[in-house]
């Protein structure tokens, strides 16, 4: 940590402060805020000229060259006075452009400034995050088709089910994923400018500067959109832009983080069993009192601040719900935390969950340990066939089988020994025809059905083409530093 260490006598976000990347940081920061304003007034300034306000190269030039010497000192200062963060950017932005100060904001209303640059805060963070979300993607895709036959017990209820594989349990995880990406995805392209609207927007600033020119207002519209980056414009806005972008923002975020508590619910509870384990490094320290310990503070971290996502998508709600008529200024302190915090928290988890999934430990052995413990009760219906094809009753073979399986349940559970099934099955005479066909009628890769087969279709049809757009982002490696 840098500083003199005045920064420690106040709270600071741990969402910046601890977890998430600077360049999401940064997003959100106060220099990508103010500094957009200025390209703001001098898109705006342009454009005018350009439609033939009385505007000068001159003035135009000095606002490029003072797009980032924001005083922050004066800035506050104006801001205390005026009690209006526009105003006292506006004055202070005039103040190092002393031509131009007659027509900074000329004919805009503050949310020109302020609505526009959160959109674009909105657009760059989806930029930001759908590549880290599509490397999540390649790694447990990567992941899945390495275990795509390997059996592992399924569970249903928690409960010892049907055989699965590792690689398919993988691709339940990876569809969630990808239906998010897709939503994301949706979310970035669905965004539009708010334009150049004014105070109500009825556009009637702008109508009375330009005369009465209804399409040079629509232009002006049109280029400051363009210079922006957008492709399309809201056609109507009150003061503000509807506070349901936010909402659809926030809930594509929200639905993500419930995906990755799901997944890292799923690793936890892997975990528990040593199963799977997330990366552990060479002198991490997993528990202060039981040295022995491993315990999952990765996936723990991405519940825990997934949970707070989640959270978060109620403000949005609540918001655009109560923006009285053209607009009510209730919905700024808000906003200024919920929509951050969105990103920066999503930014934190996908981060994380990179990590997780670029280093996953699959313990084989383990896995097979549990389902030998657990695979005769399964194979009984396979031993009946089996029996019947030998020239058995099945109602005989049924009861026999029937006694074996409580008696062996009995030794599990109230003796906790190891299920001695096969070994009573083996014992009895009665099932002496197929002796010879026991090792391969509870051979695991005889339950997972097609389970392999579907991770694979799965990968090529639906998980591979959604990586495409991304493939030159690929590369980056994800080192948390806590």
């Amino acid at each position: 940590m840098e500083g003199s260490g005045e920064e420690f006598m106040k709270y600071r976000s741990p969402l910046v402060s601890r977890y998430a990347s600077k360049e999401m940081a940064y997003n959100f920061s106060d220099r990508k805020k103010f500094t957009t304003w200025r390209r703001l007034w001098l898109y705006l300034a342009k454009a005018e000229k350009e439609l033939g306000l009385s505007i000068t190269d001159a003035q135009v030039s000095e606002m490029e060259s003072h797009l980032e010497d924001i005083d922050f000192v004066m800035a506050a200062e104006e801001e205390r006075k005026l009690r209006h963060d526009v105003m006292a950017h506006v004055h202070t932005f005039a103040h190092c452009c002393p031509t131009a100060a007659p027509i900074i904001h000329l004919g805009a209303t503050s949310c020109y400034v302020g609505d526009n640059t959160d959109l674009i805060m909105l657009r760059d963070g989806f930029d930001i995050l759908l590549p880290k979300l599509a490397r999540v993607i390649d790694r447990l895709a990567n992941f899945a088709e390495k275990y795509a036959d390997l059996p592992t017990l399924g569970f249903t209820h928690y409960q010892p089910a049907q055989l699965t594989t590792v690689g398919k349990r993988a691709c339940l995880w990876l569809q969630d994923l990808v239906m998010d990406m897709r939503n994301l995805q949706r979310a970035r392209e669905d965004l539009r400018f708010r334009g150049v609207k004014g105070t109500t927007g009825t556009q009637a600033s702008f109508l009375q500067l330009f005369q009465g020119d209804h399409e040079k207002v629509e232009e002006l519209d049109r280029k400051v959109t363009e210079m922006a980056g957008f492709k399309k414009s809201y056609l109507v806005t009150g003061q503000t832009y509807s506070r349901k972008v936010d909402i659809d923002s926030l809930c594509v975020l929200a639905s993500l983080g419930a995906t990755v508590h799901k997944i890292c619910t799923d690793i936890r509870l892997l975990a528990n069993l040593k199963e799977i384990e997330e990366p552990f490094e060479k002198e991490q320290i997993g528990s202060s009192a039981m040295p022995y310990k491993r315990n999952p503070m990765r996936a723990e971290r991405c519940c825990s601040l997934a949970r707070h996502l989640m959270a978060l998508v109620s403000d949005p709600l609540q918001t655009a719900a109560v923006q009285w008529l053209e607009r009510t200024l209730d919905d700024s302190a808000n906003r200024r935390i919920s929509l951050p915090e969105s990103f920066l928290t999503a930014d934190i988890i996908l981060s994380t969950l990179q990590n997780i999934t670029e280093g996953l430990v699959v313990y084989p052995k383990v896995i097979e340990r549990h389902i030998r413990h657990e695979l005769p009760f399964m194979a009984t219906e396979n031993i009946i066939m089996a029996m019947v094809k030998a020239g058995g009753n099945r109602q005989d073979c049924h009861e026999k089988i029937r006694v074996l399986s409580q008696q062996a349940a009995a030794v599990v559970k109230q003796e906790g020994g190891d299920n001695d099934l096969l070994a009573r099955v083996q014992a009895d005479p009665y099932f002496t025809p197929i002796l010879g066909q026991l090792d391969s009628i509870l051979d695991p890769k005889t339950f997972i059905g097609r389970a392999p087969q579907q991770v694979t279709r799965f990968l090529s049809e639906e998980v591979r083409p959604v990586l495409e757009p991304y493939k030159s982002k690929m590369d980056v490696k994800i080192e948390l530093e806590l």
